[in-house]
């Protein structure tokens, strides 16, 4: 989404936050925003998130995740400023220095792990009490086994290498787009698949999610049923993108875990 840089309309609308600006820096993240910068600037420097204030899912997903910034801030870099006119709707939040994680790195995947733990703990906000997770539902056979994905746990929903920072002494969840509700193992679950496509065994995969309470915990019936849908999820986006060589693999990542789960 992210092109030339947007008109002069919105510098005005964040300058009381950020003074005179002296770069931006655009991130190779944020594909589904009008702007992700770091903006080094009078005031900052900030990590600035900028959607158009336009209906629709891409508007609804910055609320959402305008909502959850406290709750989320003992994981999650901190919501400094934001600023909304009828044109715009921008976040700013702090610099967090780190790398993206290495999926192939036990430290990192502990540090997932760890990160995975702490925001089970969270105690989602009332706000989020109508943000169940649903996206998998018409993946699943029958429809009813979409209740085994029904809780109250708060979720990231999209944890990949670009989405967790790797800092010194202290890591962050970034870019949480679509936060819902749901059980507590679809987080650890969906971390099976991304291991998988990152070379390792199903075996691998799932051993490091037993670290997860909430995967642990789980059914086993449960964790069968996601792993269906999840296949038929990744196969259902890659029709209509086939050149994308990243869902392919995920495709390929969820077809060989339902493999190992005996389920095709």
């Amino acid at each position: 989404m992210q092109h030339d840089l947007p008109e002069p309309e919105l510098w005005s609308l964040i300058y009381p936050f950020t003074g005179n600006r002296t770069s931006v820096n655009r991130t190779e993240r944020g594909f589904d925003s009008d702007l992700t910068a770091v903006v080094e600037c009078e005031e900052g420097p900030f990590f600035v998130k900028a959607m158009r204030n336009r209906q629709g899912g891409r508007r609804d997903s910055i609320l959402r995740e305008r909502a959850i910034a406290s709750t989320v801030r003992p994981i999650a870099p901190a919501l400094v400023w934001e600023a909304e006119d009828d044109d715009w709707i921008v976040l700013g939040y702090e610099v967090v220095s780190g790398r993206r994680a290495d999926f192939t790195s036990a430290l990192d995947l502990a540090v997932v792990a760890e990160l995975i733990n702490h925001l089970r703990t969270l105690p989602a906000p009332k706000v989020a009490q109508t943000w169940a997770e649903n996206r998998w539902d018409r993946f699943t056979e029958p429809e009813t086994t979409a209740q085994l994905f029904r809780g109250g746990t708060l979720l990231h929903t999209d944890i990949h290498p670009s989405n967790v920072m790797v800092g010194d002494g202290r890591s962050w969840l970034v870019d949480w787009s679509w936060p819902t509700l749901g059980a507590a193992f679809i987080d650890p679950a969906c971390m099976v698949v991304q291991l998988i496509s990152a070379g390792h065994t199903p075996t691998q995969a799932e051993t490091w999610a037993a670290q997860c309470e909430g995967w642990a915990k789980a059914d086993p019936a449960a964790l069968d049923a996601f792993a269906r849908a999840t296949h038929r999820m990744w196969a259902t986006r890659v029709e209509g993108r086939p050149d994308e060589t990243w869902l392919g693999a995920m495709v390929s990542a969820a077809q060989e875990w339902t493999r190992y789960r005996g389920l095709t």
